[in-house]
């Protein structure tokens, strides 16, 4: 044992200095016997690390099932208990969940349980488990090979725990919990959100051959109309077959993997430029209204809308401009490409002997169904609005999450 330094923040009134112990000193590790089950209809849900979800979650839906004999002969040296924490051996070595139900079921070998008591916080450890002083050592310990792993005498020796007094460990990992279920609230919402949009794109366009869709915006009749993508746009075009250089301050460049898979927004993280004479590149500047493909690889199909918030912007080679004409909502169209028949489309049309792909001619066969052009800025509208709150709460959510890695970063200290 050694004493520590204080961390860089500290609840007030804590004045005593941390100690420092070896994990195996402070709690029990173990894990089941080394055989796989056979797994029955119904019986104890039986978990691997890869039913490790969210935060500090376990999925049970699809889990397998084992009969109450097995249950008893492999988890007769150890079985998972509420307060207790699962750490992944393998896979995804150093991922931990905390057990917080009392709910009987079992974990393959492929995690370690570490028991709860009386010696340290269970919760505290949990914590600080996921610390990035704690999961530096964890990656020292990994034993490379065809499966990373890690051994359970290297996570009693080897991984060493910064701890305060009890008292303190509670308030530290009572403050995390806080964190931690402010982060789940606002992931919940824009999941949710996210369940409205795909609920919204299913019901506001039309499904099946269908002229109208199910749910319409009060004031609008009549069919709609089928029309290609080649009658929607002006042009097809191919990007820039340019290198991407540092951002120069004003010139963006919009690549494939600029483009948020989830959000269909730009990623401004590690903007870039162009590395060619933009004098002579006019011709590749994305303006509102026009909406980017991706016509190779395995984003084939991926889609985003100009922003003019995005800035300045060239779009790249392997993306297609599709540039909307103005009697069209461009928004509307964009919307469509997020849909399932737009999905199933490019699943068809990309099939090809070598890497997947899409080319503007078949971009522009792309059919989709069109109301009046009120009723598309209507609906266009309506999603901007829903994706600007998904966005709001993932931004939300991502704030707290940087939050919390600055407290693991400075709620332990870093050792003398």
């Amino acid at each position: 044992m050694c004493e520590m330094k204080e961390p860089v923040i500290r609840f007030k009134g804590y004045t005593d200095e941390w100690e420092q112990r070896k994990l195996g000193e402070l709690v029990n590790i173990g894990d089941i016997d080394h055989r796989m089950p056979k797994t029955v209809e119904c019986g104890i849900p039986y978990l691997m690390t890869g039913d490790f979800c969210g935060i500090n979650e376990l999925n049970f839906d699809g889990v397998k099932h084992i009969s109450e004999e097995d249950y008893e002969q492999l988890s007769r040296k150890i079985k998972p208990e509420k307060n207790d924490i699962l750490f992944a051996r393998y896979a995804s070595v150093g991922a931990v969940r905390y057990v917080d139900f009392t709910d009987k079921f079992l974990i393959s070998y492929s995690c370690a349980i570490i028991k709860h008591g009386d010696k340290i916080d269970s919760k505290y450890l949990y914590h600080y488990l996921t610390s990035d002083i704690a999961q530096r050592q964890i990656a020292l310990e990994i034993n490379t090979g065809s499966q990373a792993n890690i051994g359970i005498d290297s996570m009693k020796n080897n991984i060493l725990v910064q701890m305060p007094c009890v008292d303190e460990q509670r308030t530290v990992a009572s403050y995390l919990d806080s964190l931690d279920n402010l982060i789940t609230l606002h992931q919940r919402k824009c999941d949710d959100l996210q369940e409205v949009k795909k609920y919204m794109l299913q019901k506001l366009f039309p499904q099946n051959g269908a002229k109208i869709p199910e749910i319409r915006f009060p004031g609008f009749t009549g069919e709609w109309v089928q029309r290609k993508l080649g009658d929607i746009a002006t042009s097809f075009d191919y990007g820039l077959n340019a290198a991407a250089k540092e951002y120069d301050g004003t010139n963006a460049y919009i690549r494939i993997t600029d483009i948020d898979d989830d959000s269909h927004s730009f990623i401004s993280d590690g903007i870039t430029s162009p590395d060619t004479d933009l004098s002579k590149a006019d011709d590749y500047k994305v303006a509102e209204g026009d909406i980017l493909f991706a016509r190779t690889g395995a984003s084939v199909g991926k889609s985003y809308i100009y922003k003019p918030s995005d800035g300045l912007m060239y779009f790249a080679g392997f993306l297609i401009r599709a540039r909307v004409k103005p009697e069209y909502d461009a928004q509307f169209v964009f919307q469509n490409t997020l849909t399932e028949t737009y999905s199933k489309y490019i699943a068809v049309t990309s099939q090809r002997s070598g890497q997947p792909g899409v080319n503007a001619q078949e971009y522009a066969e792309y059919e989709i169904m069109c109301p009046t052009r009120e009723e598309q800025i209507k609906i266009g509208e309506h999603f901007k609005n829903l994706d600007n709150l998904i966005a709001l709460q993932q931004r939300k959510c991502d704030d707290l999450k940087e939050v919390k890695r600055y407290m693991l970063q400075n709620m332990f200290p870093q050792g003398k």
